[in-house]
């Protein structure tokens, strides 16, 4: 009886070289484009804020003189000094409503530092409502009536609520025409200090 004959064995695929180098390879990659991200997304305004390209951003702030609701006299220094928030406002205005408490945190977030201010201004209002409105929101800052719209004309704005950041030395650094947030104008103020303004 003979033996079964034996195949002689084929070639042998060549050994597979770990995985383990590929795999860490490209999961530094995957951190470093996360990392990137989150580094741009850092240093970015909030998607809320809708600044808007204006003649004024990067020029002095006009003249902010009138008189307040109150009917006290009101000129904003030149330089202010400080971060300044200019916010046009009307009380039959609904977004204007909404960004009202945001502005009233903001305000009293910065006044125990003093490195920023609020002014608002009304847009097409009388005054007897907006003091009424500003009354109920509990705003402590200076109202400015603007019975002819000069300063509205002054600035640019064409609705409420349109709001205007201004830097110490009086340059506007932003235009943002939609309702804002405490967080909003923070970042805007960071951004602005982190480019040297």
């Amino acid at each position: 009886m003979t033996a079964p004959a034996v195949s002689a064995p084929g070639p042998t695929a060549p050994p597979r070289p770990p995985r383990r180098h590929t795999a860490r390879w490209v999961g530094i990659g995957i951190l470093v484009v996360v990392a990137g991200l989150v580094a741009v997304l850092a240093t970015r305004p909030p998607a809320t804020v809708s600044e808007i390209q204006s003649p004024l951003v990067g020029r002095v702030a006009p003249a902010l003189v009138g008189r307040t609701v109150a009917g006290a006299p009101f000129a904003l220094a030149r330089p202010p000094g400080t971060w300044t928030v200019v916010n046009f406002f009307a009380s039959w205005c609904a977004p204007c409503q909404q960004e009202g408490p945001e502005l009233v945190k903001f305000a009293f977030e910065h006044a125990r530092s003093g490195d920023a201010s609020m002014v608002s201004v009304v847009f097409d209002d009388t005054v007897a409502a907006a003091r009424s409105y500003q009354a109920t929101l509990g705003a402590t800052w200076p109202t400015l009536a603007d019975p002819g719209g000069g300063l509205a004309l002054a600035f640019g704005v064409r609705a409420p609520p349109s709001t205007f950041v201004i830097a110490p030395d009086g340059r506007v650094v932003a235009y943002i025409v939609a309702p804002v947030t405490a967080a909003d104008l923070d970042a805007v103020i960071a951004q602005a200090r982190a480019v040297g303004a």
